[in-house]
């Protein structure tokens, strides 16, 4: 089977097709019209979000100025993703106890339920109960 070249797409072809893929169209349908691999697609769209239309260049290395510049992004949007991460946890926490003291209430609610309606034996002065006769 020969080798494929390596294709070149322009900036503005990567950042016409993201734009698409933000819009909501189909990823696989615009891959196939685009003649791109799905993957490369949601390399250009992570690559967008996290240094925008800049981040969208040609093939071969990135200059050290776009190295850094991208490393510096990745570095904020890692911050950021663990700013929401941690939110997102103790929004989760803060619903499991939420839950739990709903059933903590009920239960303690059940509990004097029951105990307001046992029959008070164990006082003094109380009969207690005893076996039945089998006469």
């Amino acid at each position: 089977m020969p080798k494929q070249e390596a294709r070149s797409f322009s900036r503005q072809f990567k950042l016409r097709a993201v734009q698409r893929m933000a819009a909501g169209e189909n990823v696989s349908a615009l891959a196939r019209e685009l003649t791109v691999k799905r993957v490369i697609l949601y390399r250009w769209r992570d690559a967008w979000r996290l240094g925008g239309v800049e981040a969208l260049r040609l093939r071969g290395r990135p200059s050290k100025a776009e190295a850094l510049a991208m490393a510096w992004a990745r570095g904020v949007a890692g911050k950021a993703n663990d700013l929401a991460e941690a939110r997102w946890q103790i929004d989760q926490l803060q619903r499991k106890v939420g839950a739990q003291q709903l059933d903590l209430d009920f239960f303690r609610q059940a509990l004097r339920h029951v105990e307001a309606s046992r029959r008070p034996s164990d006082r003094s002065g109380a009969t207690a109960s005893s076996p039945a006769s089998k006469r």
